[in-house]
């Protein structure tokens, strides 16, 4: 201390600033200086932990505490000043709210999105029109993985999004991943009208049934509800896969509903055609499109024969 009160009286004489002020500059410096190596220190022994959510959230926690803690130190330093600047704040309060408040008022939303869990990180959530993964959760923003797609079984597009706390006041979010783990999701399928729609229907069921990612969900989905019923007014009838008959113009259209984790839609939804697809190949299904209907037979042109 002795050295930084020495080093201080010989800096304040060549910039012109009363000594004592210089001290606490210098000790504020020295003390933000040595808390970003601790946290340096920390993130280096953070990373030797092979799990990848943990090292995330420990160097969250660590980074965190840490600037607690270096808040608190540069309080302490300048207690003995602070009174004597309080005539001043006061006068300049009024001020400096007016020019601060978007910062003062994503501060306090981020509190708010905390305390009330409104997403977290990993959650999908869409605002603004845009979708992504929560990657990121900060005092004044948060940060979003962009996912692609017109809907919520898109993949991510590498591209980060950063959104400022205060948007959960002003605008509608969605959060796919809150209370459910799950959610319904819809395949349209369009047969042919003169097909046989008992049999598509039964092949339609053996599909999403033999998919074992969907046939774990209907029991997690359950008990789910059964924890939630506290804090939702929401319940299902039904959990298991179920397939919907409609007419659509020309064609029958079955409409296959069934649960899935958002991030797993677009896997999940890819496999159930390419089975519906092959059952097709084998004559169990008779697709169409939605102007004219196109049977297995008619797909087989036969070749002409030459006139030589």
């Amino acid at each position: 201390m002795d050295v930084i009160q020495e080093f201080s009286k010989y800096f304040s004489k060549v910039i012109g600033i009363d000594s004592m002020y210089t001290y606490l500059i210098i000790s504020t410096i020295i003390t933000i200086i040595i808390f970003s190596i601790i946290k340096k220190i920390g993130m280096i022994v953070i990373k030797k932990v092979d799990n990848r959510k943990k090292e995330f959230s420990f160097n969250k926690k660590l980074q965190n505490f840490m600037t607690f803690v270096e808040i608190l130190v540069v309080i302490c330093i300048w207690s003995d000043y602070i009174k004597s600047f309080m005539t001043l704040i006061s006068l300049l309060s009024a001020t400096i709210a007016l020019a601060l408040r978007d910062l003062i008022l994503n501060f306090c939303c981020g509190i708010f999105i905390k305390i009330k869990k409104v997403f977290a990180i990993e959650d999908r959530i869409e605002i603004q029109g845009i979708k992504g993964d929560v990657v990121n959760l900060k005092a004044l923003n948060f940060e979003v993985l962009e996912v692609n797609g017109d809907d919520i079984s898109g993949q991510s597009t590498g591209v980060i999004i950063n959104f400022p706390n205060s948007v959960v006041f002003t605008e509608p979010l969605k959060n796919y991943t809150k209370g459910f783990t799950y959610i319904w999701q819809e395949i349209d399928i369009p047969l042919c009208l003169d097909g046989d729609i008992t049999e598509a229907r039964h092949t339609v069921y053996k599909i999403v049934n033999n998919i074992d990612t969907i046939k774990n969900v209907p029991k997690r989905m359950e008990n789910q509800i059964k924890n939630l019923i506290f804090s939702y007014r929401v319940y299902f009838n039904n959990y298991e896969p179920i397939v919907y008959t409609k007419m659509v113009g020309t064609h029958v259209e079955l409409k296959l509903r069934y649960l899935v984790h958002p991030k797993n839609a677009r896997v999940i939804e890819s496999q159930i055609w390419e089975k519906i697809l092959y059952e097709y190949k084998q004559g169990n299904i008779c697709l169409t499109d939605s102007v004219q209907p196109v049977s297995i037979k008619e797909n087989k042109k036969e070749i002409p024969k030459s006139e030589d």
